[in-house]
């Protein structure tokens, strides 16, 4: 594990460390993610992968709403979904509200590759989770609805 002395220099003029508290999580968050993606190996790239996740938790969705969702354009969502459709991960039905339109959703397959890909990162982690002693578990442990609050949107 990295000390926090690794992390970039920050000008913090928040008294409370914010700035810096912020910059390390960042850094380690940032590290740990990019290890589990290179230690993971999985046969899907990242652009697909995500793709998949965000038809799972949206769909059946249109390809130009999966492009949006993604922050990409509509001709690189386009080619991400083509690939997708040739691995058989996704399935493309006709739109009832928009007969020109193609709803797309997850397939079988699709579902058990995101299903593979999630149990085998949680194996990475906790794999680096048993390097750790009981302290820092507990510790990480009791971060975690901080860690959790983190990901809920401003409104």
């Amino acid at each position: 594990m990295r000390a926090m002395h690794d992390a970039p220099p920050v000008h913090d003029e928040q008294p409370d460390g914010l700035t810096e508290l912020a910059a390390h999580l960042r850094l380690a968050v940032g590290r740990l993610h990019r290890r589990i993606r290179i230690d993971g190996r999985e046969s899907i790239p990242p652009l697909q992968l995500s793709a998949l996740v965000t038809v799972e938790q949206h769909g059946p969705l249109r390809l130009s709403e999966l492009a949006r969702r993604e922050a990409v354009t509509a001709p690189t969502m386009s080619r991400v979904l083509s690939a997708l459709d040739e691995q058989g991960l996704v399935r493309r039905a006709p739109d009832p509200q928009d007969a020109r339109g193609v709803l797309v959703s997850l397939s079988e397959p699709g579902a058990a590759a995101l299903a593979e890909v999630r149990t085998h990162r949680t194996a990475l982690v906790a794999r680096r989770l048993a390097r750790l002693d009981d302290a820092q578990r507990a510790a990480l442990a009791a971060a975690m609805p901080a860690l959790e609050a983190l990901l809920v949107d401003d409104d």
